[in-house]
């Protein structure tokens, strides 16, 4: 299996930017389809963004598009979320997830690995 650890979390103001890895370890990299979902307070986890095991195809939620990008690199072992124009609403606890296999999922059931999780906070 698959070992996900996600970094870059923090403080910002709205309209300022992060950049949220997830480094996986354990198994190769490159056959799994990758995601980001996140759960603000109060509300159930939802789709952000999700990657196929090439890096080339990708979809976003209609919330973050044209704000945020998905990019993975296979050397590196590590998938990337460019968080841009910040909002308050983005306020969440942020987690990458792996579903082995080509195809990518928007459902979060379909991946199997989970990261911890790295809170991002937007302040107005």
């Amino acid at each position: 299996q698959v070992q996900l650890v996600e970094s870059g979390g923090g403080l910002v103001q709205a309209g300022g930017s992060l950049r949220l890895s997830c480094a996986a370890s354990g198994r190769t990299f490159s056959r799994y389809a990758m995601g980001w979902f996140r759960q603000a307070p109060g509300k159930e986890r939802e789709f952000v963004a999700a990657i196929n095991w090439s890096g080339g195809s990708t979809s976003y939620a209609d919330s973050v598009k044209g704000r945020f990008t998905i990019s993975r690199d296979s050397a590196k072992n590590t998938m990337y979320l460019q968080m841009n124009s910040l909002r308050p609403e983005d306020t969440a606890v942020y987690y990458c997830a792996g579903s082995e296999g080509s195809n990518y999922y928007y459902t979060q059931t379909r991946y199997p690995y989970w990261g911890q999780g790295t809170q991002v906070t937007v302040s107005s």
